[in-house]
């Protein structure tokens, strides 16, 4: 058996608010729930809800930018910057900017729909 796994065919999470999210390594792709790694391409003017993850999130700009307000602090991460954000922080994501905005997130454990905690509504 290798010792390896080479992801050639990253499950496509299924949106409606045309982020592209290419999960790599993760629940639904690898049946991992130690972590997740995914690729993500937010378009221009979109955004999430404010959300309190159970698990930190690690994000690295690959292109364009993207905004986090975090505990109520606005922050701008630009191409090449990377944050780490603690789990059980309330945080809300998003590319309010007019160029699309390429990105890894990577979880631990594992992005869980049902320990993200989404505020519907906002």
């Amino acid at each position: 058996m290798k010792k390896y796994f080479i992801q050639k065919s990253p499950f496509v999470v299924p949106t409606t608010d045309g982020k592209l999210i290419e999960e790599h390594h993760g629940i639904p792709a690898t049946g991992n729930s130690a972590i997740s790694i995914a690729h993500m391409i937010a378009p221009p003017h979109w955004s999430e809800p404010f959300q309190t993850p159970e698990f930190e999130e690690y994000t690295y700009v690959i292109s364009g930018k993207k905004q986090f307000i975090i505990e109520g602090e606005t922050v701008i991460l630009e191409a090449g910057q990377s944050i780490k954000i603690e789990k059980n922080t309330r945080v809300q994501y998003s590319n309010p900017f007019e160029d699309p905005c390429e990105y890894i997130a990577i979880c631990t454990p594992a992005f869980d729909f049902n320990k993200v905690h989404r505020e519907e509504g906002e």
